[in-house]
């Protein structure tokens, strides 16, 4: 319905442009926002005040102009003006009636879709060679929470799964690879639950050994190159590594393949070729042997320019290269129009300034869109990184393991009775969504405290909750099975109706704010509130006892698409349902 008022101002807009009220080439920038008090309406706008300079009217005047001016509609009641010059719109409740009605049979739930674009979405990108730990669980489920959303709205999303798999990491474990064979022979072979315990020892050997150190940086050099041994190595170690990332997803739910993996080294050919564009643009500089680029507008404290780096003195390639060419070929092989960078906010730094260099280089389209999605820190209840008690970095797997251990035991005191097999199954989903929920909720752009304690409670913004009140609204056709509802119309009487009605309209609207600006906790705010408003429209609407069937049918709609609209958010933040808790 707010995109309907929406579209009513803009047709009132350029009837004013026809009429010389506002300049032909006038752009309005019009919003319509929803009332925090219903007794001024459904929807209000401050598009009069907007307007006043640049028509030469005070805005109550012109804020009636607009009414006079408005297209008739048969969804709204009536449109007042309030204060200094707001306009308020009351929304017909038949209107809305007929909305929700027409939700129920859609598969979108009603919802109006946009013009679709191609969007690349670059998240989870762990490195590889290691096991993934808690520091890669908000890029993979923000990531994938959104680009859910935006496949829902119909846009072709083109996920890219931009692992680190070609840096020094790799020099080390070559090296300590070589190492070992030279030691024991071509039987030094690796296996997936030796990675970890491979990497560490690698890792030590750089850090202890000048001489291994340099090996381990001139294997890198060797393997960009196109070494086949070193290729053969590494392969072997992706291989590896990615098995367990796509063991982790799979358990985590998230929508990322094997094919959306698209990592550093998928631009090794292309590298050179971003430097000699630079340089032949006359945008690269020299500093201590390395090929840089300074740009102005980046300065440190003492106001001396920032550099980013393009190559380094012994030839091999920094970050910010593979970014470049990652960008160029977004935009020219993808044609993306949006790109987007779920990555941690300390990052932000670099992605300014690779933004801005691919940018002026010309590596994009100037259409398409640059967008770093950055995050804050996961911490622990000491308001610091979160660590395991002897200090160091928790594994992913472990933080699950322990998840669904928690929601075993807290699923088996509510349900004593309940077969063992059911339990493990209820406490899977419920461990899962809850680490998943505890994150999606927060503000992407926070840090925020994790506890195992808060995000399995069954009371406040949580899974728990939100999962148990999704069991509730389902449970009502379980006593219902025998009502046919074909013939039957939602009709919003009781104020509770359409509270209700009004808060299961705005899913859209919803959806396309969390889209547009990458934040999942927009959508877990609505469901937590949507909950609310069926419990509060449950309380004081007997559904399957009303004084009528007109009453009872209606209700039990409402009763769906509530339930359809809960598990439709859940699942776009890649969370899975129960029909029983």
């Amino acid at each position: 319905m707010k995109s309907h008022i929406q579209s009513l101002l803009e047709q009132t807009v350029e009837s004013f442009k026809q009429q010389g009220i506002l300049p032909a080439d006038f752009e309005a920038r019009i919003q319509v926002d929803r009332t925090k008090d219903k007794s001024h309406g459904d929807l209000a706008t401050n598009l009069a005040m907007m307007l006043t300079k640049v028509a030469g009217k005070n805005p109550r005047e012109l804020a009636q102009l607009i009414i006079d001016n408005l297209p008739a509609s048969s969804h709204v009641a009536k449109v007042e003006i309030a204060g200094p010059g707001f306009i308020n719109f009351f929304i017909d409740d038949n209107a809305l009636a007929n909305q929700l009605q027409a939700a129920l049979a859609d598969e979108h739930l009603g919802i109006a879709l946009p013009k679709p674009q191609i969007i690349v979405a670059d998240y989870s990108s762990p490195n590889l060679a290691k096991e993934m730990h808690v520091g890669h669980l908000r890029s993979t489920i923000i990531g994938d929470s959104v680009v859910r959303a935006l496949e829902f709205l119909g846009h072709k999303v083109i996920r890219q799964n931009h692992v680190g798999d070609w840096g020094t990491q790799f020099g080390m474990l070559l090296a300590y690879m070589e190492e070992l064979r030279a030691n024991n022979g071509e039987q030094a072979n690796l296996e997936l639950s030796d990675l970890e315990s491979f990497y560490r020892a690698a890792k030590l050997r750089f850090d202890e050994s000048a001489e291994f150190a340099t090996r381990a940086r001139q294997l890198v050099v060797e393997l960009q190159s196109g070494d086949a041994y070193c290729n053969k190595l590494w392969r072997e170690f992706n291989d590896i590594s990615l098995s367990h990332c796509h063991d982790v997803y799979a358990r985590l739910g998230v929508s990322l393949t094997r094919a959306d993996v698209h990592g550093e080294s998928a631009y090794n050919d292309d590298l050179a070729q971003v430097v000699k564009d630079l340089d032949a643009q006359g945008l690269l500089s020299e500093s201590e042997g390395a090929k840089v680029v300074f740009q102005e507008e980046f300065r440190n404290k003492e106001g001396e320019p920032l550099p980013v780096i393009i190559q380094k003195a012994d030839g091999g390639f920094l970050y910010a290269t593979t970014d470049l060419a990652a960008m160029r070929f977004r935009s020219n092989v993808l044609k993306a129009d949006r790109a987007l960078y779920f990555v941690d906010l300390r990052q932000a730094l670099h992605f300014q300034q690779v933004f801005s260099l691919g940018r002026l280089a010309g590596f994009v389209r100037p259409e398409m869109t640059l967008e770093h999605m950055g995050f804050g820190t996961m911490n622990g209840e000491d308001g610091r990184p979160f660590k395991t008690r002897s200090g160091g970095v928790v594994k992913l797997v472990d933080l699950l393991d322990e998840a669904v251990e928690r929601a075993e035991q807290l699923v088996r005191s509510k349900n004593p009775d309940m077969s063992d097999a059911e339990v493990k199954e209820i406490a899977r989903v419920v461990g899962i969504a809850s680490v998943k929920y505890a994150d999606l909720s927060k503000n992407r752009a926070s840090d925020y405290i994790f506890s195992f304690e808060q995000m399995l409670s069954f009371e406040g913004n949580t899974a728990p909750y939100l999962l148990y009140a999704y069991t509730r609204v389902a449970g009502i056709f379980k006593r219902a099975e025998n009502i046919d509802l074909s013939q039957a119309k939602i009709q919003l009487e009781h104020d509770k109706e359409k509270e209700l009605g009004n808060k299961l309209a705005q899913f859209g609207e919803i959806l396309n704010r969390m889209v547009d600006k990458g934040q999942p906790h927009i959508l877990c705010g609505y469901l937590y509130e949507l909950a609310g408003a069926f419990s509060s429209f449950y309380e004081a609407c007997p559904v399957l006892n009303a004084d009528n069937d007109s009453a009872r049918d209606s209700r039990l709609l409402l009763a769906r698409l509530t339930a359809g609209t809960l598990k439709q958010g859940l699942s776009l933040l890649g969370i899975e349902t129960l029909e029983r808790m």
